[in-house]
């Protein structure tokens, strides 16, 4: 909550700034090169203006990673349940990937900082595991792959495969989200089928 004034869409648009700016500065410089005086400097407006919103640039970090986690879990949270169909269980895997690799398209410098530069990064990337596992799970349980190998360790793999590969090919434009997402899915799950019960 913005001190000693009201907050108006003037005020609004100078937050929205400082934060475009922080995010370009934190994903190209890190957050320990990066001084508020940078950031405000950038923006074109001043340090007092940055402690109306921010009280340090410790807790402007801290809101941005949390805006990036609290974006993945609404992707999860909004995953489409169509995709769950016997035919192609891997749709929902596919499905679920290609929508964080366009999230990760649209707010590459925030994916730097929150999938890459922060310390939180770790409890992101914990956090995809665990949804991958849930829908490995549910959805993948009787897939051949899934019984030979650990849920976790296959899901942890999954997560550093798409760790490395957003550097390498999906923010360097080498690839795009959807053929990206199917490309990880094929990895794991091609020549892959249900095993039949007996």
């Amino acid at each position: 909550m913005a001190r000693g004034r009201r907050v108006n869409s003037s005020g609004e648009k100078s937050k929205k700034l400082l934060l475009e700016k922080a995010i370009e500065l934190f994903s190209t410089h890190g957050y320990h090169q990066t001084k508020i005086s940078d950031i405000v400097k950038a923006a074109g407006l001043t340090q007092p203006t940055f402690y109306l919103y921010f009280q340090s640039k410790e807790s402007m970090f801290n809101d941005l990673n949390e805006k990036f986690q609290n974006d993945l879990i609404e992707i999860f949270s909004n995953k489409d349940e169509t995709a769950r169909d016997d035919k192609n269980s891997t749709a929902l895997i596919e499905q679920n990937l290609k929508c964080i690799f366009d999230y990760f398209i649209e707010n590459p410098n925030l994916t730097k900082i929150g999938f890459y530069e922060a310390d939180q990064s770790t409890v992101v990337k914990q956090l995809l595991v665990s949804k991958l596992e849930s829908i490995i799970e549910t959805d993948l349980k009787d897939y051949a792959v899934v019984k030979r190998v650990n849920t976790n360790v296959l899901a942890q793999s999954i997560v550093g495969s798409m760790e490395r590969l957003t550097l390498t090919n999906l923010l360097t434009n080498e690839s795009n989200p959807e053929k990206l997402a199917q490309e990880i899915s094929t990895i794991y799950f091609a020549n892959e089928h249900k095993l039949v019960h007996q």
